[in-house]
């Protein structure tokens, strides 16, 4: 293996929940589906903009504008890296490997979480909002693979959601499930795998 691709919501980034108030909880329990709904898939495809999401939360809830605003602000800034995966990815740089990101955000979530330092620590990028293709539609992993020149046996793709690992292999490429409720042991069985 020479190429690991990390998706980021769930994998390297997430919110603490202890962090989070339970109105931003319950506004985004639909992150927890087996399938995004239609109008979050369209934000991070880059069909939809920040101000038509909040429109549909308004709708969704019933809720004020300036509420919907605010929660949406928060969901942004509460993002953080999960520090297991963090630590990993800079083992794994460390080690020689080609780092690179295949992941579902939209602009002004992407925005926010290039400002970490382990962001810098990756040799390449597809994101969805810029490529206007998201996964598990097979172009976005065509464009990582094209953009990149990368063998697919020769890459780990680490997601976790099982639609998105199922598309990548479609293609050749391996993949790695990633359980977000136990992030250090998911990461102690790359560890394991790949050092």
């Amino acid at each position: 293996m020479k190429n690991i691709v990390f998706d980021l919501g769930g994998v390297l980034f997430a919110r603490d929940r202890h962090k989070c108030s339970p109105q931003i909880l319950e506004f985004f329990s639909f992150l927890r589906a087996p399938r995004m709904p239609r109008f979050w898939e369209e934000y991070d495809r880059g069909t939809s903009t920040f101000d038509e999401v909040v429109d549909e939360l308004c709708r969704l809830t019933g809720r004020p504008r300036e509420v919907c605003v605010g929660v949406m602000r928060e969901a942004i800034n509460l993002q953080e890296p999960v520090a297991a995966t963090e630590c990993l990815v800079g083992e794994l740089k460390a080690a020689g490997y080609r780092l690179y990101v295949l992941s579902n955000m939209s602009r002004e979530f992407i925005d926010y979480l290039r400002r970490f330092p382990v962001y810098a620590l990756f040799d390449g990028e597809v994101v969805s909002c810029e490529e206007l293709v998201v996964k598990p539609e097979r172009r976005i992993y065509e464009i990582l693979l094209e953009r990149y020149a990368l063998q697919p046996a020769e890459t780990l793709f680490i997601d976790d959601r099982d639609a998105n690992i199922l598309a990548a292999r479609a293609l050749g490429i391996n993949g790695f499930r990633f359980d977000l409720h136990d992030a250090g042991a998911s990461c102690d069985a790359l560890r394991r795998l790949l050092l």
